[in-house]
């Protein structure tokens, strides 16, 4: 009964260090990666791999310290190993199932990372995987995270692998991380169209304080713009807009716009709103009985030491004097992309009194910058 019993549990014993051995992960090793074109060293680009391998899951990577101890105690010179016959020879050595190698190389304004699956077993090159990113060198240990994970055929983020690979990707932390200055900089031009009060005094004569104008005026100006945060997928901005309306009948309508913006890094979509302040003909007058407008000063001339009994109000009067007035300011756009091309485009609302109300759509243009 005992012999049974023993044999029992030796049979299970070697079951289970079977099935140990069946679902251990393959051993691998990383020596150095040629780096081309960069101040890190070969050794160093290979632990930055090692590290990114390790992050896989996939295999058992051997530990720098203990491949650093084998190759010294075995006198194997890995300086320039990058041939597969020297790291079959040094794989074996090193006993170890597969080995990593490849290269990291700088070619004018695109990063190439490429690797190479080794099976030491079968001596042959299992898998290999070449993938050019944008020349940004500060970022090559996401190249390569990315590229083992497309040479393992792992799950790769698309907005990551897009702001690394795609040129003319929208601006961000990743792409273009140590721009401070302008980038959607330029001219502005558009529409701008008055809704209630506002548009009824355009279209009215001038003798009663019109415009004898159509609520409708081409504007233009130029956008400044400076960004203070660019992160993820959003970064923020303030926008300084000097513009100029009306020149198309006639007039000359200055004004200055402020506006913080929120803009998304991957489709362009902005929201801003803040200030406006325009400089505009205006008077001070009072709507009488019969709610016709008139100046402050008519009603002194026709009725000479009675007060006025209705309530003095300003509004838009071609009679009156230049005035600063104020609005705020709604907007959303969105940046479209040509090259290097950016053609940003904004619908804007401006709430006011009696539904005297201006809204419009601008568009413009500038080049990247980097």
């Amino acid at each position: 009964m005992k012999t049974k019993l023993t044999y029992l549990i030796l049979l299970f014993v070697i079951v289970n260090l079977q099935a140990q051995d069946f679902n251990a992960k393959p051993t691998i090793a990383v020596l150095d990666i040629d780096a081309i074109g960069f101040t890190l060293e070969p050794s160093q680009m290979g632990n930055i791999t090692r590290v990114e391998l390790d992050k896989t899951g996939i295999f058992q990577v051997m530990d720098r310290y203990d491949v650093e101890y084998l190759v010294q105690k075995n006198a194997l010179n890995v300086e320039n190993c990058y041939g597969k016959l020297c790291l079959i020879d040094v794989g074996k050595v090193l006993k170890t199932d597969k080995i990593l190698a490849g290269s990291v190389e700088l070619y004018g304004e695109s990063i190439v990372v490429t690797f190479r699956l080794i099976d030491i077993g079968t001596e042959t090159v299992e898998k290999t995987k070449v993938m050019e990113f944008l020349n940004l060198r500060n970022q090559v240990q996401l190249m390569i995270g990315i590229t083992l994970k497309s040479l393992f055929d792992l799950p790769i983020d698309p907005d990551l692998n897009s702001k690394l690979t795609r040129k003319f990707d929208y601006d961000n932390a990743i792409n273009n991380p140590e721009v401070n200055q302008l980038n959607l900089s330029g001219p502005r031009m558009g529409i701008t169209f008055f809704s209630g009060q506002a548009a009824e005094i355009y279209r009215a004569k001038k003798s009663a304080g019109g415009f004898d104008a159509m609520p409708v005026m081409f504007q233009f100006g130029y956008q400044f713009e400076v960004k203070y945060l660019n992160e993820g997928d959003f970064q923020a901005l303030f926008e300084f807009i000097p513009t100029v309306t009306g020149l198309d009948q006639g007039f000359f309508i200055p004004s200055f716009t402020i506006l913080n913006g929120l803009r998304h890094n991957r489709n362009g979509l902005e929201f801003a709103f803040g200030p406006t302040l325009t400089v505009s003909k205006a008077a001070d007058g009072y709507y009488d009985e019969l709610d016709v407008w008139r100046l402050e000063s008519e009603w002194s001339q026709m009725n000479e030491g009675i007060i006025n009994p209705f309530d003095i109000v300003q509004r838009l009067d071609s009679r009156g004097s230049y005035k600063i007035i104020s609005g705020f300011v709604f907007a959303l756009g969105k940046t479209f992309k040509s090259g290097r091309l950016n053609i940003p485009v904004n619908a804007f609302f401006i709430p006011g009194k009696n539904e005297s109300h201006r809204f419009g759509i601008s568009m413009g243009f500038n080049t990247t910058r980097y």
